[in-house]
Formats: C-alpha cells, structure tokens, sequence
C-alpha cells in the first residue's frame, strides 16, 4: 500500500485523523463481533455512564516500521492483559486479550498507509479505549459499553534530539492508597492535569509523585514509571501496588537483566535515596526513556551525575538495545514482537 504523502519528520505529537478505527459493543452481556469503520464520530446519551463518572480505561502502544520493512507492535498482548486488569477494577466487562490483539492487528493493516516509513523518527500510535456508554444516573456500572481503537502517526517524542529533563516533587498526590493508581483509566490521569499544568507554568517538564500515605516513597510521574541507575551500575525502579505497570519498565528490566548483565532491583524507593543515584530516566511508550538531569525538592535541587546535556551511560545501553529488539536490529526475545505485515 501507497504511503500517505506526508511530512513524517515533522508531523509533531498529536492526533490527525486516519482510514478507519475499530469499533466493539457490549450489549446484553455479551460483546459483538466487532468490526471497522471510517466514522470518527461517536454519539451518546447526555446521561453515558463515562460522561457522569468517568467509567472509562484506555491503552497505548505503537506500530513501526523495521528496517526489514516488516510492520510491527511491540508486546500488544501485555496491552491487552492490562486492560483487562483496568476493566475489572472499574467494574466493566472484559474485552478478552486475544479479541484485543487481533483487534490491534485489523486496525493497523487497515490504516497502513499511516504507518511511517522505516529511519523517519515516527511511528503509528495506537490507542485501545473502552468506557460506559448506557445513560446511567444513580452511581452505579454501567450495563452497555463501547470499545475501540483508533490510530494517529505521531511524530519523535523529542524533536531536536533528547534533552536531560528537570522535574519537581510534587504537593499533589497522583493516586490513593489501595485506589486506582495500578490501573490505566482515564481519572487517573484527569486528576494529574492540574499539577502537570502547575509545574509548566513553575518552568518544570515532569512531576515526581510520592507515595500518598508517608511522602517518602517514589512513585511515579503523570504518565510514566521511574528507573534509576546507582553509582555501581544497578538498576532499580519503585514498587509500589499503586503504581502504574508499565510495559516499557519491565521490559528495559528485561533487557537490563538479561541482555547487559546488570543488577537489578525492583523495590521500594525512599526519596531520601534519589540524591545517591548516578541516573534518573521516566520510561513509557511515547519516548521508551527520557532521561531526568535535575530534581527539585521545594527550591532544593538534587543534581543527577549524568548531567543535563544528554543520557547517562546506561541508561543510553537500556535506550539503544530496547528500541534495537523493537526495530529489529537485535534479535527479540520469543514473543516481543507482533508482525503485522
């Protein structure tokens, strides 16, 4: 398929609209077949279940092209198992993993013409979301659900190249104890946007959240899990049952382990040991990792060794072997990669 005549290295992170999405519905108790459709519209009663209390889960995840040419997403089945996860804590119905990958494969080959060429920087993305559709006014699940999928070329994370990030602690708290933090659903992030919103405006790029019962902990950012590197070369992200799983940590743990023979460590981080790492890096889909150079603790500025010019030695090796195995120079461990065409 002809690709679409596009400026791929400056297409900017955002939406633009492509052939076709993937539509589900959940009706009386059971899903449908599915199907895909060129309508981006969707219409809803006034009183939907996600419009009055937020029931609503989404994922993330990529599709590129290898320099084989070959079309591709990366772990899509981890995507699927979250969002069943997501599902059930928000009492909806399970959209099955399998259903969720072939879904993703349909939708890609439908808008492949969208998928960037192989060396341009950009990639496909591809975003999965489920949400209460049924007019639902006392609080309660919703019965009807719509899930669906629709794609969007994006362009590189970092234009210009990566820069080391300077972010703050925040006085917010990003989830409660025992709540929703574990889960990708759309009030988890609702409830990030005003202090995402504060600390740009104060000249930061990121928050880091801490643990919301002692504030001595290190969670997570808005949007992406923590990794750290120590001064002896050990990786060490947080754990913690209110932070969100991230597909991209475990596998850059993965590769840590088993691909550069380090250490590694997934365990509880007191804030009081950040000033003693040699790197700090916030892993997701949209950037795989994007290295941190300073912390700011309330006008106290913890200054990474790495530096604020560019990633830190190892999380540059995590960096290039990751998105190697994704591309395809280096070879996948069984599993990793869904060819799609």
């Amino acid at each position: 398929m002809e690709k679409k005549n596009l400026d791929w290295a400056n297409i900017g992170f955002g939406y633009i609209k492509t052939d076709k999405r993937y539509v589900a519905n959940y009706t009386n108790g059971a899903w449908d077949e599915g199907t895909l459709t060129e309508d981006d519209m969707i219409t809803m009663s006034e009183c939907a279940g996600v419009l009055q209390y937020a029931q609503t889960v989404f994922e993330g995840l990529k599709a590129y092209t290898t320099e084989s040419g070959h079309i591709v997403t990366f772990r899509p089945d981890l995507n699927g198992e979250r969002l069943e996860n997501s599902a059930k804590r928000l009492e909806m119905p399970v959209f099955p993993k399998e259903r969720f990958v072939q879904a993703v494969i349909e939708t890609v080959r439908a808008n492949e013409a969208y998928v960037p060429p192989f060396g341009s920087g950009a990639t496909l993305y591809i975003r999965p979301y489920m949400f209460g559709i049924n007019p639902v006014i006392g609080v309660k699940p919703a019965d009807d659900y719509q899930f669906r999928i629709f794609t969007t070329p994006v362009g590189p994370y970092f234009k210009g190249g990566v820069r080391p990030l300077t972010i703050k602690v925040s006085d917010f708290d990003r989830a409660a104890p025992h709540g929703t933090g574990h889960i990708k659903a759309g009030l988890n992030y609702a409830m990030s946007l005003h202090a995402i919103v504060t600390a740009h405006k104060e000249g930061f790029d990121e928050n880091m959240y801490l643990d919301p019962a002692t504030r001595t902990k290190v969670e997570e950012t808005g949007g992406a899990n923590f990794l750290f590197v120590t001064k002896d070369n050990t990786v060490v992200t947080p754990k913690s049952d209110s932070i969100l799983p991230s597909i991209t940590r475990r596998s850059l743990v993965y590769v840590a382990e088993h691909y550069l023979g380090l250490k590694v460590e997934e365990r509880e981080v007191y804030f009081d040991e950040v000033k003693d790492f040699a790197e700090c890096g916030l892993c997701g889909t949209a950037a795989v990792i994007s290295p941190v150079g300073k912390i700011v603790d309330h006008g106290k500025e913890i200054c990474m060794p790495s530096g604020m010019e560019k990633m830190g030695p190892i999380t540059q090796k995590l960096y290039d072997t990751l998105t190697g195995i994704q591309m395809g120079h280096i070879e996948a461990p069984k599993g990793w990669i869904q060819v799609i065409d």
